[in-house]
C-alpha cells in the first residue's frame, strides 16, 4: 500500500473509521468515503478536513482513480460498494490494516483489552500520559471527557487503542487487536460476549492467547490476576507477564481500597492513588492504567495527578439531567457483569436511593437468549427493573433470541421488581407516573435507546409542574 495515493473508506462516518481517514488526509493522501447515513457531528468534521462524502453506498461511489478501498467492520457482503470491490478486483483492507501501516508500525503500542473496562482504562491511560506531557496517539470506543475526541494521531512514540476481541471484517475473522502490533497489552478479564461470531468461552481465550504471542520480548502484559480465564490465557505467553490484582500472588497488589460517594481511593507498590470513578471495577480500571503508564516511563506523582483530574468517559454513569430530585443516568452497560458492576457502583454513589434500571438488549449478544438467566439475576439487583424489546429482531433467528417477556417475569422471580415494555413511550408513562424524589433512573443500553433520556427528562417536568 506504501505507493498508493487514493483511499475511499466505506462506512467513513464510524468513529474510528473517521478518525483514521482524517488522519490519512493529514498526511497528504487523497481520501473519499461514504456511509449510509452521513450527518453531525462526523459529516461536518470530515468535511472540515477536505474530504469528499457520498450519502448511501452506490458502486457509482467509487472514484475510478481510487487505488485501495477501505471496508468498514460493519460492512457486509451485498453492500453495493464492497461487492464493486470484489467484481473490479480492487485492493481492498480493513481498518486495523491502514492503522497498522500507517500509525501503528515502529512505535510503542499500548492495547487495551477485556470484554469489560476496556473504554474506561484506555482513556484513563491516554489521559495520564497526556496530563504529563507525552501527547500520545489514542484511538478509543467512546469520548473521553478530558481529551474532547476519541481518536487523535500524533507524533509521540506511544499509541494507545482500545483493543477489541471483535472480528477484523467480513473478509478478516481473526481479532481486530490482533493488528495493533501491541507493545504493552492489558487484558482486564476475559468472559463470554460476542455470542454473534464466538460459540464460547474458550474461542475468545484462543484470541487473547494470539494477542500474547504477538507482544514482543521487550514488552510487557498486565493481567488481572484475580481473574481465572486472564490467568489461564497468560500461563504459557511468551512475554513478560505481570499479574495485577487484590491476590495477595499479584505482582502488583492493589490493596487498601476505600469506596465513597465522590470515589474511590486504593494503593499499589507503597503508592496511594485516587480516583473519582466509583467501584471495584473502577478501581481495577485504574490500576491497569496506572500500571501501563508506569511501563511508560511517567512517575507515582505524575500518575497521581493525572488520575485525580481524569474527569471520566461519556456514557459511562453519566449524569443526563435531573428534574424534581429524579436523576437520570446514562450507561453503557450491556453484558450480565457489567449491569451487576454498574448497579454496584450505583449503589455505592447513591446510597439509600431507589434504583431503576431501564434495559434495551441490543447488542448482538444480549439479544440471544445465552445470558436469559443471567440478566435477570443481574436486573434483579435493582430496585426497578423495566426490559425494553429487542432492536432489529429480523437479525437474530427465532430459536436464539431472548424472551423479554420471560426475562422481566425472571426477575421478579430471582426477587426484584420489573415490567416488559416495548416501546420507549410505555417506558416513558411509567416512569413519569411512578419515580418519586431521590429515585435514580439509571438507562442502560449500547445505542441510543429511542432518545429515551430527553425523553424522561421532558416527561418528568410534566410530572413536576402538575
Amino acid at each position: 500500500m506504501a505507493e498508493k495515493k487514493h483511499f475511499h473508506f466505506v462506512g467513513i462516518c464510524g468513529t474510528a473509521m473517521g478518525a483514521v481517514a482524517a488522519g490519512m488526509k493529514a498526511r497528504g493522501f487523497v481520501v473519499t468515503g461514504s456511509d449510509a447515513n452521513v450527518y453531525p457531528p462526523m459529516s461536518t468534521f470530515l468535511e472540515s478536513q477536505g474530504i469528499t462524502l457520498f450519502e448511501g453506498y452506490r458502486a457509482s461511489n467509487i472514484p475510478a482513480e481510487a487505488e485501495v478501498i477501505v471496508i468498514g467492520n460493519a460492512i457486509s457482503r451485498g453492500n453495493e460498494e464492497a461487492e464493486a470491490a470484489l467484481d473490479r478486483r480492487l485492493l481492498y483492507v480493513s481498518l486495523p490494516e491502514v492503522l497498522k501501516e500507517y500509525f501503528l508500525r515502529g512505535k510503542s503500542n499500548f492495547v487495551v483489552s477485556g470484554t469489560h473496562g476496556k473504554t474506561t482504562t484506555a482513556s484513563m491511560l491516554a489521559w495520564l500520559l497526556k496530563s504529563a506531557g507525552r501527547d500520545p496517539g489514542y484511538m478509543i470506543g467512546g469520548l473521553p471527557k478530558n481529551l474532547g475526541c476519541g481518536a487523535v494521531f500524533t507524533d509521540s512514540p506511544i499509541t494507545v487503542l482500545e483493543g477489541d476481541e471483535y472480528d477484523t471484517a467480513f473478509f478478516d475473522k481473526r481479532s481486530k487487536f490482533l493488528h495493533y502490533l501491541p507493545t504493552c497489552v492489558v487484558i482486564n478479564n476475559i468472559e463470554f460476549d460476542h455470542a454473534d461470531i464466538y460459540n464460547n468461552v474458550d474461542e475468545i481465550k484462543l484470541s487473547f492467547r494470539r494477542l500474547l504471542n504477538v507482544v514482543p520480548r521487550n514488552g510487557i502484559a498486565f493481567v488481572n490476576g484475580d481473574d481465572a480465564n486472564s490467568v489461564d490465557v497468560a500461563e504459557k505467553a511468551p512475554c513478560p507477564i505481570k499479574k495485577v490484582g487484590m491476590n495477595p500472588t499479584c505482582d502488583v497488589r492493589i490493596s487498601d481500597v476505600d469506596y465513597f460517594s465522590a470515589g474511590s481511593s486504593f494503593v499499589i507498590d507503597g503508592e496511594k492513588y485516587e480516583t473519582t470513578m466509583v467501584g471495584e471495577f473502577n478501581v481495577r480500571n485504574a490500576a491497569m492504567a496506572v500500571s501501563a503508564a508506569m511501563f511508560a516511563g511517567l512517575t507515582a506523582e505524575q500518575a497521581r495527578v493525572g488520575l485525580i483530574t481524569f474527569e471520566g468517559v461519556a456514557r459511562r454513569q453519566e449524569l443526563k439531567g435531573e428534574v424534581n430530585g429524579i436523576k437520570v443516568i446514562d450507561d453503557f452497560a450491556h453484558h450480565p457483569t457489567a449491569i451487576k458492576l454498574a448497579v454496584a457502583a450505583l449503589r455505592q454513589r447513591y446510597a439509600g436511593a431507589r434504583l431503576w434500571v431501564l434495559f434495551e438488549p441490543r447488542s448482538n449478544t444480549t439479544k440471544r437468549s445465552v445470558f436469559q438467566v443471567e440478566l435477570a439475576q443481574a436486573l434483579a439487583l435493582a430496585d426497578v427493573a423495566v426490559v425494553a424489546s429487542i432492536t432489529d429482531l429480523h437479525k437474530v433467528p427465532e430459536a436464539e433470541r431472548l424472551n423479554p417477556d420471560r426475562l422481566a417475569h425472571d426477575i421478579d422471580s430471582f426477587g426484584g421488581k420489573a415490567w416488559y415494555l416495548p416501546g420507549v413511550s410505555e417506558i416513558v408513562d411509567l416512569v413519569g407516573n411512578e419515580a418519586r424524589p431521590g429515585d435514580i433512573i439509571a438507562v442502560l443500553s449500547n445505542g441510543g435507546f429511542g432518545g429515551i433520556h430527553q425523553k424522561l427528562l421532558a416527561r418528568l417536568e410534566q410530572s413536576a409542574i402538575v
